[in-house]
């Protein structure tokens, strides 16, 4: 039997030997292959029917106590509003209790009623506009009746 290092050397000369083989085989495809086709230039389509349309934009507005913390952030994209709170944790809870839970939704804004028929777009003391002919005009507030004016006579 032959010594190990003369069987080292031996099955190293034999996988050496095989990879040079198939490098000289993958060259021999190489060039045997054909060239790439021709590549030709396309003509423009017409424009996709699909219209895209930026979203709304994000308006965040914030509210801040005197201290600089913040106390709410209202924000309105598109029709949609929103107000989100920090979560104050009651009493003495601690954060990772289940009383101090640092999870608080959103509150979203369903409806707003406009009882006095305010323009939406209207600054505060701006007087609304005037109705059109043929509308009835808004009705006044009532009297306000003075405290030293005498209520319903008494009955004796």
């Amino acid at each position: 039997m032959p010594p190990l290092s003369h069987r080292l050397a031996t099955g190293l000369a034999a996988g050496l030997l095989a990879g040079f083989a198939s490098l000289a085989a993958a060259q021999a495809q190489r060039n045997d292959a054909p060239p790439p086709p021709r590549l030709e230039k396309l003509e423009e389509g017409e424009q996709p029917a699909v219209t895209i349309r930026k979203p709304p934009e994000r308006q965040i507005e914030e509210r801040r106590a005197p201290g600089g913390k913040v106390t709410e952030v209202k924000v309105t994209s598109g029709k949609s509003t929103y107000v989100v709170k920090p979560n104050e944790p009651a009493g003495s809870a601690q954060p990772g209790d289940q009383e101090g839970t640092s999870n608080r939704g959103a509150q979203w804004e369903v409806f707003q009623f406009d009882l006095f028929n305010h323009p939406r777009d209207a600054k505060p003391g701006e007087q609304p506009e005037q109705p059109a002919a043929g509308q009835a005009a808004p009705v006044p507030p009532p009297p306000s009746t003075p405290a030293s004016a005498p209520s319903a006579p008494a009955k004796q």
